[in-house]
């Protein structure tokens, strides 16, 4: 069953599968059943048009949830995750929280505040760091705020990449409040007007999701790098991504804005060694070379 999730996870290419790659092979399999999960949960929303359909098969999905958790599902992947959720100890509110963070985007296509936009990036996000840190392993309950600011600057990221394509399917995530702060206006955004208000507004959403990543190294204590070093490599891709967009001048209408594989690898790669050589020598000698983040 372990093939399942991860021939979804390698066919991805996404910076999921190149953060998690260099992890131990038992891990890796976890890391794809969560990984698979979530990716399987949002094909269903972001596929297709007929949304009462999509409601159909979301609600199926988490029946089969509740089936796989209780004994048995039809679905062998939601049976691989049950199996992954009681050997790594994952809280099954993770899992139900995604799917009503899902679920958001069946009914919910504005977000007043960004007190409103926190809460759904917590349910899509935040809850994927929450289950992978159950699989790191950890010694500090601070690696929980770890999880939860970095899944809110992964989806922020995410957020500011995909204005256009979001536009296009008639979402907008950036805050209401933000957009009259700036006066940039709906309309505006819909139609892709690349204006100094929307320079102003992007830099401004920039900034918060900058604060997150701090906020999330900062929460990481040292003891807890060696569990958490996959983590960081996604941590270190999104924040590139993110100056990528800044060096842009946050024009995300003309391209969609993206690392190469090329540098996502050298960046997987580089944190892999540091890895080793740093916990190899300190296991050997007591001395830490390298220190990341």
């Amino acid at each position: 069953m372990s093939s399942i999730a991860v021939t979804i996870t390698k066919s991805s290419h996404t910076s999921f599968y190149y953060s998690f790659a260099v992890l131990p092979k038992h891990k890796r399999e976890a890391i794809s059943a969560v990984y698979a999960f979530c990716r399987y949960t949002d094909d269903i929303v972001d596929e297709g048009t007929d949304q009462r359909r999509k409601v159909v098969l979301l609600r199926k999905w988490r029946m089969e949830l509740g089936q796989a958790l209780r004994g048995n599902s039809t679905y062998p992947l939601l049976n691989q995750l049950s199996a992954t959720a009681r050997k790594f100890n994952i809280p099954v509110d993770h899992f139900y929280d995604l799917i009503r963070g899902m679920e958001m985007d069946l009914d919910k296509t504005r977000y007043e505040s960004f007190d409103e936009l926190r809460d759904y990036c917590y349910l899509v996000a935040s809850t994927v760091g929450l289950m992978c840190r159950q699989i790191f392993g950890y010694k500090n309950e601070s690696t929980r705020e770890y999880a939860i600011n970095l899944g809110i600057a992964l989806q922020l990221t995410n957020i500011l990449r995909d204005v256009k394509d979001d536009a296009r399917k008639g979402r907008i995530y950036i805050p209401q409040e933000d957009l009259r702060r700036f006066g940039y206006s709906e309309e505006d955004l819909l139609a892709g007007r690349y204006t100094p208000a929307f320079v102003n507004l992007m830099r401004f959403e920039s900034e918060r999701a900058r604060q997150y990543f701090d906020a999330a190294r900062n929460a990481l204590k040292d003891e807890d790098k060696y569990y958490f070093f996959a983590a960081r490599i996604m941590w270190s891709i999104y924040a590139h991504l993110l100056r990528r967009i800044e060096r842009s001048e946050y024009n995300v209408f003309v391209r969609r804005i993206s690392l190469p594989r090329v540098l996502k690898l050298l960046i997987a790669f580089r944190y892999w060694l540091s890895h080793q050589l740093k916990y190899s020598r300190f296991q050997n000698e007591g001395v830490a070379l390298l220190t990341l983040n």
